[in-house]
């Protein structure tokens, strides 16, 4: 059971918030941080909860400039239920509450059960009587109806008789303020807060967000199941309501209360009214148990679907990412028009926004619920007109997706951002990271092949493709000096560089990411036209409008597009080469951590821009997306040479140069050493393990997780390790051993391939066993480096794997 468990002994206030991050709980429509149900937001508690996909927007004056801000909205709070003994030497209904704040704390103990979805609490008081309190409680929010979300609080007296007071409700006054930095942008989100009881032991509050004018309503039910009140009632507000209860305990007398809670927004399909449906769900609502046993019964499916087995303390972190990327992308999430964010539904960093981190995430769910990739394209796909509208409006063709989405698919990216070293706010220039839209391009591929969706590669998938690949194509320049197409005015992943020293235009030339990805989507444009059936063909032709000439263009630029080389390696981009080199060793010397270096730069009235010092994996996450023959033949068809002693040039050049500014860069940095030089990779892969749970970052996971670096994890056993690769009707493995991630064990999980449940992956060192379930129709084919075979249903096999 240790590995099915994450705890914490003890109550330690500076961590609560990253406590808070990873014990949220959530079941991909709804999710709640793991907040102390006794405690109010402050400086150390921030119980947010967050519907999927529920954005607002509102309008700030920073520096005199009015800026305004798309954020996923911190909901009204359910989990307020406090409660005191009642002190004989004052009257009843007074006295302070108790909280793990105060000094009558003497115990805490705090349980995340991955197994089963719920969060344990189990605190210790002993008051200036010395009377002793213990409090037990289980969380969840339902993985089976994800509407609903329960509590059970059992009370227990040591040697001791009196009565517990309890309050139990709902708070919405609450606002978005648990990332400091955003301290001067505005974050109060609802209005129209409205309460009100239904019974005596239910109690509701609706209200409406300013600008989406989405309805929200929650219904809370509190009941005391074991032990019978002396006394209840309810007090409401205008922004909050609470359900009062006085309970006798005893030694021999435990009380036990529940809280049921419902919550439904106007955005919810086959909806009217989401007071009514709130109240209505929580009265039909049965007791916690039977809550709890088919909450159970939901997570064991999913677990049976997403298996992955990985020995030792690597393996138990990987459960806890999984868990993690299951609540917020969960099956519920076909049912969503969401996409993918950052930080989970896990705070309000990045305000909630999606950015490429689906890249890192797909991969993994594409093998386990590619009905879920399906609906988070959809998102894409439905945001496509909206990205057809900023390209027009760049002077672009084609389809300019932004860096950051959010409600409506326009560009979210800030103007303006606060560096806190310096307190600066300065120009932001992230949205011209249009890479964003080849992530997009390589997600509905990678889907399509693993997949076997022909149908969605044929109309959404193909519209996508297709107005993405009109973008580069109308965005490359030709160049007669160099005799190739250049891509100006772009940053790449390394956020960085978003200039030259001593100009004042923004981006910079040639980012080889960029560039070579550009070249990846014309290539799959062009295979895509080649190969749909004609009357397919015919009808993406005029639903675009696309004129027949343009994939000659396509074909032109995906040939000629430069990437820039020095000193025998990639360049990061045109100029790179030519930077100055940074002192790491005294930046390190000054200010031990130096992740963001751009930070520190700033504040001293300097650019990073000055120098040879990236974020994060920049021209190395090509190594990330293709395999290295895929890689070597993007570069031969660019008219390069891309041997292995290039690229590992190439990776050995930018190891020393890069800041780790992003929790996917050790991630990539990992992947792409497994291969090019094992011996460094583990460092790497540890470091991304470690991203959240140790808060490499420095107090980053307590504002919200870091989905992509969690997923990439996973996918970095499923894929990187193994060589998986979903192409030409086949399964590809060319696995490679990565000795402290496995050790002397194997590693082992399952996968669904194209219609295929189930398919059965173990890797151990030298061989690899592989099974079919036999309720399969047809066989796999799997790709070896030395050999290729086919395995039948109901077939199971082991394999020598080639040395190396």
């Amino acid at each position: 059971m240790a590995d099915w468990v994450w705890e914490y002994e003890g109550y330690e206030p500076g961590e609560e918030r990253l406590r808070e991050s990873l014990c949220t709980l959530g079941n991909g429509y709804l999710a709640t941080r793991g907040a102390a149900c006794e405690a109010a937001a402050d400086e150390t508690h921030y119980p947010g909860t967050y519907v999927a996909g529920c954005y607002n927007r509102l309008t700030s004056v920073i520096g005199g400039r009015q800026v305004q801000n798309e954020d996923l909205v911190n909901l009204p709070n359910w989990l307020p239920l406090r409660y005191r003994v009642h002190d004989p030497d004052r009257p009843a209904g007074t006295g302070g509450w108790l909280t793990p704040d105060g000094a009558e704390l003497t115990g805490y103990r705090q349980t995340l059960d991955l197994r089963h979805g719920t969060l344990l609490r189990r605190l210790r008081y002993t008051d200036r009587h010395g009377r002793v309190l213990h409090v037990d409680q289980e969380r969840l929010v339902h993985m089976g109806d994800s509407h609903l979300a329960a509590m059970r609080v059992t009370f227990r007296a040591e040697g001791w008789s009196g009565t517990v007071e309890l309050e139990s409700g709902l708070d919405g006054a609450v606002a978005n303020t648990g990332v400091a930095r955003y301290a001067a942008l505005s974050g109060r989100h609802l209005v129209d807060r409205r309460t009100g009881a239904a019974g005596p032991d239910t109690v509701w509050l609706s209200c409406r967000t300013t600008t989406s004018e989405v309805r929200v309503a929650m219904a809370a039910r509190t009941r005391a199941v074991r032990g019978a009140p002396t006394a209840g009632g309810q007090r409401l507000t205008e922004s909050a309501v609470m359900r009062t209860l006085a309970v006798p305990v005893g030694p021999d007398a435990p009380v036990t209360v529940e809280k049921t809670v419902a919550v439904y927004t106007s955005k919810d399909p086959a909806m009217s009214d989401p007071t009514q449906a709130a109240l209505d769900a929580v009265a039909r609502a049965p007791e916690f148990g039977k809550l709890l046993a088919s909450h159970r019964t939901a997570w064991e499916h999913l677990w049976r679907e997403a298996a992955l087995e990985v020995p030792g303390e690597a393996g138990h972190i990987l459960r806890l990412h999984l868990f993690h990327i299951l609540q917020t992308l969960s099956p519920h999430t076909a049912e969503l028009d969401v996409g993918v964010p950052a930080r989970g539904l896990h705070g309000e960093a990045y305000r909630g926004h999606v950015f490429w981190d689906e890249l890192f995430v797909l991969s993994y769910l594409n093998l386990h619920f590619p009905e879920v990739s399906r609906a988070l394209l959809h998102y894409r796909h439905r945001r496509l007109p909206q990205a057809c509208r900023a390209a027009a409006d760049a002077g672009r063709a084609g389809a300019m997706y932004p860096w950051q989405s959010g409600g409506d698919g326009r560009e979210e990216t800030q103007t303006l951002h606060l560096n806190p070293r310096s307190g600066r706010w300065l120009p932001d220039h992230s949205r011209l990271q249009h890479h964003v839209g080849s992530a997009v391009a390589y997600n509905v591929w990678q889907y399509c092949q693993a997949s076997g969706d022909t149908d969605f590669l044929y109309t959404k998938g193909a519209e996508m493709l297709v107005q993405i690949a009109r973008f580069w194509a109308d965005t490359a320049v030709m160049d007669p000096d160099h005799g190739r197409y250049r891509i100006r005015g772009v940053v790449g992943p390394d956020e960085y560089h978003d200039g030259y020293p001593g100009t004042d235009r923004p981006g910079i030339d040639d980012n080889a990411y960029t560039n070579v990805t550009a070249a990846w989507v014309l290539d799959r444009a062009l295979e895509l036209a080649r190969t749909l059936p004609e009357p397919r063909r015919r009808e993406l032709f005029e639903r675009v409008g696309l004129d027949r000439a343009e994939p000659e263009r396509w074909e032109d630029v995906s040939r000629r597009l430069l990437v820039p080389f020095h000193r025998g390696v990639i360049s990061q981009f045109e100029g790179y080469g030519g930077l100055a080199e940074l002192d790491w060793d005294g930046y390190r010397a000054r200010y031990g951590d130096i992740r963001r270096l751009d930070r520190i730069l700033e504040s001293e009235g300097d650019s990073v821009n000055r120098y040879q010092a990236s974020k994060q994996a920049d021209a190395l996450m090509l190594g990330y997306l293709f395999a290295p023959a895929e890689l070597s033949g993007l570069f031969r068809r660019l008219g390069y040479v891309l041997d292995d002693d290039v690229w590992r040039a190439t990776v050995a050049y930018y190891l020393p140069r890069t800041s780790h500014g992003s929790t996917l860069s050790e991630l990539v940095h990992g992947w792409v050493l497994v291969r090019a030089r094992r011996a460094e990779a583990w460092r790497h892969c540890q470091e991304a393990l470690l991203g959240d749970v140790a808060d490499v970052q420095g107090g980053t996971t307590g504002e919200g997780i870091h989905l992509g670096a969690m997923g990439g994890t996973l996918d970095l056993v499923q894929r990187g390790l193994t060589g998986l690769e979903t192409r030409e009707d086949a399964l590809w493995l060319d696995p490679v051993p990565l000795p402290e991630l496995s050790g002397l064990s194997e590693y082992r999980f399952s996968v669904r391939y194209r219609g295929h449940w189930g398919v059965a992956l173990r890797v151990r060192a030298g061989r690899l066993w592989i099974s079919v379930p036999d309720s399969e129709e047809s066989p796999i084919e799997v790709r070896l480096a030395d050999r290729s075979l086919t395995v039948a249903p109901g077939e199971s096999r082991w394999v020598p794997l080639p040395p190396g």
